[in-house]
C-alpha cells in the first residue's frame, strides 16, 4: 500500500493518510480483516506526528473501515468498505478541489444540494 502525502495540500494531512487507506480499500490492496501498520510505523513512514495518524484512524474507525482494536491495532473491517471508502476519497478530494478554489463551505454545500435535486 503506498503511503503518500502533501504538505502543501490543502486538504489536512489527518484527511490524507485516511485517503491513502481507502484508496487501498478501492484498488483491492487492502481487504477485510488486513491490519495496517502501527501509527507510529506510517508516522514515521510520512515524517508526520503520530496523533496526526492517530486522528485518521479515528476517522476511519468513524467511518466503519476500520476497527481499532487493543493490542492489534487497526483492522479493515468485514463491512463493505470499497464502497464508502470510495465515497470518502471523493469527498475528500472535492473539498479540497474546492479549498484551492477558494469555493466556501456554503457555497460548497449548495452545489452539492443541487446536484442532490436534479439528480
Amino acid at each position: 500500500m503506498l503511503w503518500q502525502v502533501d504538505p502543501a495540500n490543502p486538504v489536512p494531512l489527518f484527511e490524507q493518510v485516511a485517503a491513502c487507506v481507502r484508496r487501498g480499500l478501492v484498488s483491492g490492496s487492502l481487504d477485510a480483516g488486513s491490519r495496517l501498520p502501527s501509527a507510529k510505523e506510517v508516522a514515521g513512514i510520512l515524517d508526520v506526528n503520530l496523533h496526526t495518524v492517530l486522528r485518521a484512524y479515528q476517522l476511519l474507525r468513524d467511518e466503519g473501515l476500520v476497527e481499532l482494536r487493543r493490542g492489534r491495532g487497526a483492522v479493515v473491517t468485514g463491512a463493505d468498505p470499497a464502497g464508502s471508502a470510495r465515497l470518502g476519497t471523493l469527498v475528500t478530494e472535492l473539498v479540497g478541489e474546492a479549498r484551492r478554489l477558494g469555493t466556501s463551505h456554503d457555497e460548497l454545500r449548495d452545489l452539492i444540494e443541487k446536484e442532490y435535486r436534479h439528480a
